[in-house]
């Protein structure tokens, strides 16, 4: 009862800062529904999302193992499945700890959802987006152009997130230092023909 009676300053801080990103994050979902003020943008907004999720991510990595006939480029893609398997176990594991509902505006008309992605936090797109950008700028030659292109992707897929309602802005900033992260990790534990040859056996 003290403690609710006299609040200390970074409890006080802290609920100022939640009440400002979902005031923020209600304010930036313009595509949050068909009636929204950027509501006919919504189709467009959905296939960005789309372009973020997990399973075509999974499913294209998997098809080009199947298809490449490169030792360098198995190796790559890989490497590649394993930091997106991370990245969707780690989401999981965050989002059932955290428990953060979503937004109030959001409407649940997600492409292919699980039980945890009934939570908010962190963004799994933005996560995914923080991770992949890095690995493709790492291990795939690309012109600047594309390198550009890359990062945008990135960056519009994250801000989409907010845009559609699905999250709020704290939501997709811990979702990118989240990806950003998990990089060093999947670098760190590199897969490679020395270190897991039943693996690579396999392809």
């Amino acid at each position: 009862d003290c403690m609710r009676l006299n609040p200390s300053f970074a409890g006080i801080a802290l609920s100022s800062l939640l009440a400002i990103d979902l005031w923020a994050s209600k304010r930036l979902g313009v595509c949050a529904g068909e009636g929204s003020a950027w509501g006919s943008a919504r189709p467009l907004m959905k296939v960005i999302e789309v372009s973020g999720h997990g399973i075509p991510w999974v499913l294209g990595t998997l098809y080009g193992l199947c298809q490449s006939d490169s030792s360098a480029a198995r190796e790559v893609l890989l490497n590649l499945l394993f930091a997106l398997l991370l990245d969707l176990v780690m989401v999981a594991v965050v989002k059932g700890l955290v428990k953060r509902p979503r937004p109030t505006h959001n409407k649940m008309d997600m492409f292919v959802t699980i039980s945890v992605d009934k939570y908010s936090f962190p963004s799994g797109h933005a996560t995914r987006a923080a991770l992949v950008c890095r690995f493709v700028l790492r291990h795939l030659v690309l012109a600047v152009p594309l390198r550009v292109l890359v990062v945008l992707w990135a960056l519009i897929v994250s801000i989409s997130r907010v845009m559609l309602g699905r999250h709020n802005m704290t939501d997709v900033l811990f979702g990118l230092v989240l990806g950003y992260a998990l990089y060093s990790v999947v670098e760190y534990c590199w897969l490679s023909p020395l270190n897991a040859p039943a693996l690579f056996a396999l392809w």
